[in-house]
Order: structure tokens, then C-alpha cells, then sequence
């Protein structure tokens, strides 16, 4: 623990704790940088008695309606108590002349977040499997909550977010690119020419993944969805091609031999495959996965351009970690990925 972290003002962040935190009196606080995001930045701060996690946005180049702390931290209060296991939310701060940005406060949860393909190559099949299918069925839980119901009834607009969606990464890449990349260019018009039709609205996280989840320390089960910062109302399908992107598609040892995250579960002993993803999520859920590769495809698309935002930040020196240099080949990366996907589709308008 550190006396004050970079982006944290541990000296107004502890007047500000003992008037918002009932937990908090006038015992010092001391922190640290929980490693393992390349986005929002969080933190580990402790009264000596009591434990929290505080998330705010990442240092620098912050593009317009990214890194809301507020719809983070709304969203994870609304599903307190339902189906989806989130950490207890402790209170919001709008104000960003407290620590130099909006930030929140949560309840450290007891648990361990998996970070690498090598700690999950260590898992015994049965564990594997138990963990494949948590994820799975806590993804269809997500989706079929009654977002009416938990007060999120204005946290979005279901209707048209599949065309708004692909027209808002168009324009977070020329906000964030640092080059041109005609690969892009190209994602971009696929992507628009085949654009389907979305079933039911639900409960979108945006970047759900093993790496944002926490399984228990001494078994498979998943004790807490974590990193809401892109959630909202919309098509979920969008959440399972991200999904899938992670758990089949990205293979972490492919390129420079560097892991973007947990990726390439799915080729480990006891961890199961993409039919099997898709053939659960829709047995749950009862949704159609026809145009389940434009849903890759897109997420590819949209990984490449959240990827090519760090890397902009990197350039700028505005990233606190490692690994970041190799951000902006990763981007290259996955834009061919989405091509040769897209160029294999049984989806005419993928092609090209």
C-alpha cells in the first residue's frame, strides 16, 4: 500500500470518505493500484480495519460519454440482490474536484480474478467446466433480468442501439486512432452492409469476460461481475460475440506471445468450445444465433478500436501499468482476425 497512488488523492479522498462512508471515521487511509485493467483505473483502500475499491477514469484522453463512473456505479446498485452477483456499492462522487475525476466506492469482494491463460490451464477439468458454464449461465441470467423492474427502465434506448452502435465506434475510432488503418475502413463497411435485425432488449455489461468476473477462492463459482463501464440497455447478442472473441477466437500466444487477457479458454482440456457456448446461451435464453458471426465480427471491430484509445493514451504517456506498448500491433491484429472471419461467414453481406 502506497500513501498516494498516482490519480488518487488519498489526503481529499479521506475527508470525503468520513462524510459519505458510514464505515469510515478518522483512521488514516492508505492504497493501491489493483493491476490487470487498461482502462478505468482501481483501487485498493483501506482504513487498516476496513477494505473498499475505488474506480475512477484512466489519466488523460477521456473521450466524450467513456468512463462514465456514474452509470457504473448505478447499474451495479439497481442489480443488488437479483440474480447477477455484483460487489455492494457505497456511494457515487460527481464532483471531480475531489481527486480529479468522478469516482465511486464498492465493497472489496473476497475472491480472485483470473488473469492469464497459463492460471487457467491449471484448472482440473471439472473445475473448467463448472466455470464455462457459470459464465454462460450468469451471462443469460443478465439478460433476462427485468431491467424495468431494477429501476434501469431510462438506462438506455433499446430501440435502433444495434445502428447507433455501430455509427458511435465509427466515431470513437476517428476520436481515438492515431494512424489510418484501411482494415478498419473496411470492418466498418461490412459491418454496416450486414447488419441484423435484434431480437429482445436486455441488460447490456459491454465487456463481459472471465477476466471481469471473480470466482470464489476455493472453488469455480462466480461471486461477482466487475468493470460495468460500457453497460446499458441493448441487444444482447452484442455481449456473447465479445464474449466469444475472448473465450475461442483470440488466442493469446498467436501473435507476439503477449496476452491481451484471459483469451483462448476454450482450446484448454475441460473448458468448452463455441458450439457449446452458443448451444447453452441459447437453450437458456430461447434467443436466435443465426447472425451469431456478425456479432463476432463487431466485436472484434469494437476490441480493435477500445484498444486503439489505450494505445493513444500510451503514446501520450497517460497509462499507469505494463504492457501497453504493444497495444497499437494489437489492433492490426484483431482487425484481421474480424476479416478472415467475416470473409468465412455463412453471412452474404460479411464477405466483403
Amino acid at each position: 500500500m502506497t500513501t498516494t497512488p498516482e490519480g488518487l488523492d488519498l489526503a481529499a479522498l479521506s475527508t470525503w470518505f468520513a462524510a459519505h462512508i458510514a464505515e469510515a471515521g478518522d483512521a488514516p487511509l492508505s492504497a493501491s493500484l489493483i493491476a490487470g485493467g487498461r482502462s478505468n483505473l482501481t483501487y485498493h483502500v483501506t482504513d487498516g480495519a476496513h477494505d473498499w475499491v475505488v474506480r475512477r477514469p484512466p489519466l488523460g484522453h477521456v473521450v466524450a460519454t467513456a468512463h462514465d463512473m456514474g452509470r457504473e456505479h448505478r447499474v451495479m446498485s439497481a442489480l443488488q440482490g437479483s440474480d447477477v452477483p455484483v460487489p455492494v456499492t457505497r456511494a457515487f462522487c460527481a464532483d471531480p474536484e475531489v481527486i480529479g475525476a468522478p469516482f465511486y466506492v464498492m465493497d472489496r469482494v473476497d475472491g480472485r480474478v483470473v488473469r492469464s491463460t497459463a492460471e487457467l490451464a491449471a484448472f482440473d477439468p471439472a473445475d473448467a467446466l463448472a466455470v464455462s458454464h457459470g459464465l454462460i449461465d450468469v451471462l443469460a441470467r443478465l439478460h433476462a433480468t427485468d431491467y424495468e423492474a431494477v429501476g434501469l427502465g431510462d438506462f438506455g434506448r433499446p430501440d435502433g442501439f444495434l445502428a447507433r452502435n455501430v455509427a458511435r465506434w465509427g466515431k470513437q475510432w476517428e476520436a481515438n486512432k492515431t494512424r489510418e488503418l484501411p482494415q478498419i475502413d473496411e470492418l466498418a463497411r461490412r459491418i454496416a452492409a450486414a447488419l441484423p435485425e435484434s431480437g429482445p432488449p436486455g441488460i447490456v455489461h459491454g465487456d463481459y469476460r472471465l477476466e471481469n468476473t471473480m470466482l470464489a477462492n476455493d472453488g469455480p463459482e462466480i461471486v461477482a461481475v466487475l468493470d460495468w463501464e460500457m453497460s446499458t440497455l441493448g441487444d444482447p447478442l452484442t455481449d456473447l460475440g465479445l464474449f466469444l472473441v475472448y473465450w475461442v477466437h483470440w488466442d493469446a500466444g498467436a501473435s507476439d506471445g503477449v496476452p491481451l487477457a484471459t483469451g483462448g479458454a476454450s482450446g484448454l482440456p475441460g473448458f468448452i468450445g463455441m458450439d457449446e457456448v452458443a448451444a447453452r446461451y441459447a437453450e437458456i435464453t430461447g434467443r436466435d444465433l443465426s447472425h451469431l458471426d456478425f456479432y463476432v465480427v463487431f466485436a472484434f471491430y469494437k476490441l480493435a478500436i477500445i484498444l486503439e484509445g489505450i494505445n493513444a493514451r500510451f503514446l501520450m504517456g497517460k497509462t499507469l501499468g505494463e504492457g501497453f506498448d504493444r497495444m497499437g500491433q494489437m489492433v492490426s491484429t484483431l482487425c484481421d482476425a474480424a476479416l478472415d472471419l467475416a470473409t468465412r461467414s455463412q453471412i452474404p453481406a460479411l464477405h466483403g
